[in-house]
């Protein structure tokens, strides 16, 4: 077997390597995602009662469910108490996120 032929694929594997880690880190991880808005619906919320919190830490986490579009997909992110309490399901409106963590959200009326 050629040597070009073994430098190529390792240098195909190499690069596959680090396009998937990049792309993993980015898109799932959130790390130096880019600041994105999107049209959505609140489909559910959801608090989760945190076991073993400390003294003086909030006891809950608190969840959104929301849909882009009619189809599309659903995501979830973690908000504070004040969005939590202001947010009812079936509010639609401008959701600003940067990877997997929640910014801001803007009622549309």
């Amino acid at each position: 077997m050629p040597i070009t032929l073994i430098v190529a694929i390792l240098v195909f594997i190499v690069a596959s390597a680090w396009a998937f880690i990049r792309f993993y880190n980015r898109h799932i991880q959130g790390q130096d995602a880019p600041e994105q808005t999107a049209e959505i619906t609140i489909l559910d919320k959801q608090a989760i009662e945190i076991e073993d919190a400390a003294h003086g830490q909030d006891d809950q986490e608190y969840w959104i469910y929301v849909q882009k579009g009619r189809l599309g997909p659903k995501r979830e992110f973690q908000v504070g108490i004040h969005y939590y309490q202001a947010l009812t399901p079936g509010d639609k409106g401008t959701l600003t996120y940067q990877g997997d963590k929640f910014l801001h959200f803007a009622l549309k009326r």
